[in-house]
C-alpha cells in the first residue's frame, strides 16, 4: 500500500494531522492535491493520503470497498469491514506523529466520505473534525440515541448536479446526523458535478483551521 506524505510546512514537528481518503477507483495521490491548498492556514499540520486497501473492482486504482452491489446492507458491511483497517491506520499515525484524537481530522472525497463519516463517529475518543466531499452516510439511523459513539463537528460538500452520489445524499446526512446530536454544517453547490470545487477547498480549510487551533 502506497501512502503519500505531506510534512508541515513549518518544518517542524507536526501538532495536528489531517488524514484525507480518496473515493472509489482513485488513490491516494490524488487527495494529497489538496494539501498545498491548505497549508498556508495549518502549517504545523501533516497531511497523510493513503491508498485504500483493495484493488478497485474496475481495474484500476483502489477502493474502500466493492461497489458491485449498491443496496443498503451491502454497503454498510463493506464500511464495516474496511473500519478495521482504517481505525488500525489513524491509530498507527496518532502513535508515530504522538498526536492525541483533538488534533486529528479526516477529509473524504466520496468513498472516502462514507468511510470517515462510518469511522470518526464510533471511535471512542472525539477526533477535530471530519470534511465530507461528495459522499453519504452509512448506517447513521444506528448512530441516533447512542450514548458510546463520539461526535465530531462535520462540515459537509456537496455539487446539486452530482449524478454518481446524488445531493439527496448530503440532505439525508445532514438531517441523520442532526437528530444524532452532531454539529453539522456546510453547503451544496448549484451547477457542479461529482467533484470538489475552489469554494469547497477554501470552506473545508477554513473548518479544518477552526477545529485543529
Amino acid at each position: 500500500m502506497t501512502i503519500y506524505t505531506q510534512a508541515p510546512a513549518s518544518g517542524g514537528d507536526p501538532t495536528s494531522l489531517v488524514i484525507l481518503l480518496h473515493g472509489y477507483g482513485s488513490n491516494g495521490q490524488d487527495l494529497i492535491g489538496l494539501a498545498p491548498y491548505w497549508t498556508q492556514d495549518l502549517p504545523q499540520t501533516v497531511f497523510v493520503a493513503p491508498d485504500a486497501p483493495t484493488s478497485c473492482d474496475m481495474g484500476f486504482g483502489y477502493q474502500w470497498f466493492s461497489l458491485q452491489s449498491w443496496a443498503p446492507l451491502s454497503l454498510l458491511a463493506g464500511a464495516e469491514k474496511a473500519s478495521a483497517y482504517l481505525n488500525g491506520f489513524i491509530d498507527e499515525l496518532m502513535e508515530k506523529y504522538k498526536l492525541p484524537a483533538a488534533k486529528v481530522a479526516l477529509v473524504g472525497f466520496s468513498q472516502g466520505t462514507m468511510m470517515s463519516l462510518y469511522v470518526g463517529p464510533r471511535r471512542r475518543e472525539k477526533l477535530a473534525g471530519i470534511v465530507g466531499y461528495s459522499g453519504g452516510l452509512l448506517g447513521g439511523e444506528g448512530l441516533i440515541g447512542q450514548s458510546s459513539i463520539s461526535r465530531p463537528p462535520i462540515y459537509l460538500v456537496h455539487g446539486e448536479m452530482d449524478t454518481v452520489v446524488p445531493v439527496g445524499a448530503f440532505f439525508h446526512a445532514k438531517e441523520t446526523l442532526r437528530q444524532a446530536g452532531f454539529d453539522v454544517t456546510g453547503h451544496t453547490t448549484p451547477g457542479m458535478p461529482h467533484t470538489i470545487d475552489e469554494q469547497g477547498i477554501h470552506e473545508g480549510g477554513a473548518f479544518l483551521k477552526k477545529v485543529l487551533a
